[in-house]
């Protein structure tokens, strides 16, 4: 199963490029060109690793990786800077960041340190999107109307392949079609917000948006 990464830079240019280099090596990849476009990015979708540029427009990377740390996220990031010095390194992982990298870099170097920040980073349980909940191995619906979940009801198929998706949402995940329709055809029946859309020659991919589930 591929990693999700979000790569958050003003930079258009850079982060096509980033993007481009890190799908050769297998990582699904996400873009935002601001930090508040990149918060609203991981309200919706959890991520396994994330790569901020230091200095951008707006809120600037470091700002942003103070406000994600205190909000909990713990999500493991690289922050990218063309700041040279020691001091902005510290400023950096003091902050917040698992690692620091100077531009420019060599793709294979942000493709190692990513890896090893993934790797390195305890596993904690994902995030599930609005509605959904996993417990005790199984899947259940929970509205706002209900005071106790109820049981999803999937064939074993169905539910590896959800939980293959949520973990975490973002991931592009092979499967068969009509299992993948199934799957939609069972989300769709009981969730608006959530939906499982299909990423051409490579497979499927739960998205989430900030609607109310349907009563």
């Amino acid at each position: 199963m591929n990693k999700t990464v979000l790569v958050i830079d003003d930079d258009d240019v850079l982060a096509r490029g980033v993007k481009r280099g890190l799908q050769q090596y297998d990582f699904s990849v996400l873009t935002a060109n601001s930090a508040e476009q990149g918060a609203q990015v991981l309200s919706r979708v959890s991520v396994d690793a994330i790569v901020l540029d230091r200095m951008m427009t707006g809120l600037d990377g470091l700002s942003f990786l103070k406000n994600l740390r205190k909000s909990g996220n713990l999500t493991p990031v690289i922050m990218l800077t063309a700041m040279s010095g020691a001091d902005n390194a510290i400023d950096g992982l003091a902050g917040g960041a698992n690692d620091y990298l100077a531009k420019p870099f060599q793709l294979q170097e942000l493709v190692l340190r990513l890896k090893n920040i993934i790797k390195n980073t305890p596993h904690t349980a994902q995030t599930m999107p609005d509605g959904l909940i996993f417990a005790d191995n199984e899947f259940f619906i929970k509205r706002a109307t209900d005071t106790t979940g109820k049981l999803f009801a999937l064939s074993g198929e169905e539910k590896k392949l959800l939980q293959n998706l949520t973990s975490p949402i973002g991931n592009i995940v092979a499967a068969s079609p009509m299992v993948a329709k199934r799957l939609r055809m069972k989300i769709n029946g009981v969730l608006s917000n959530l939906d499982i859309i299909t990423i051409r020659g490579r497979g499927y991919k739960l998205v989430a948006t900030p609607q109310q589930t349907k009563r």
